[in-house]
């Protein structure tokens, strides 16, 4: 049975640990300032993120062809005109599908913080280094599972 050790006393409640969970995860946890910086970094990058797709709605995705194109003539719009303006028009819908993931990923991370799981690796349980989460502070994975799941190769669809 693994040894008990107290941390801190909150007056909310009773912050506590193992000394064998320490050794499998490697890192202790961060302290509050730490949780407190990449909460302030999560928030912002949502709020940027919510910028862009409120900007990619406005933009292209709810203007209709002529809009999107910049003609209010009542001539009929060229066909390589229309091609371009869906091409945009998709290209856009990726981004925003893209930033959709990311806050996503925002999300479960700040729910991982209400829930002081916050840094802790989805695949082995181990603690994501400060230095990739200052980088993505969304990143739900360390760098070990992270280049494993990247260079397995992917399951090619039946079609």
């Amino acid at each position: 049975m693994a040894k008990k050790i107290m941390l801190k006393k909150n007056k909310k409640t009773n912050v506590t640990t193992t000394l064998a969970n320490n050794k499998k995860n490697g890192k202790m946890p961060f302290v509050k300032q730490d949780l407190d910086y990449f909460k302030e970094k999560l928030l912002k990058k949502k709020a940027e993120l919510l910028e862009q797709i409120r900007r990619i709605e406005t933009n292209s995705i709810n203007k209709t062809q002529k809009e999107a194109s910049g003609d209010i003539s009542a001539y009929t719009i060229h066909m390589a005109d229309v091609a371009s303006d869906n091409y945009d028009r998709e290209f856009n819908l990726e981004l925003a599908d893209n930033v959709q993931k990311i806050l996503y990923a925002i999300e479960e991370a700040l729910s991982a913080l209400a829930a002081n799981k916050y840094g802790q690796c989805a695949l082995c349980g181990k603690w994501i280094s400060k230095k990739r989460l200052r980088a993505i502070p969304y990143a739900n994975a360390c760098i070990d599972c992270q280049t494993k799941e990247e260079s397995s190769p992917s399951v090619p669809s039946k079609e």
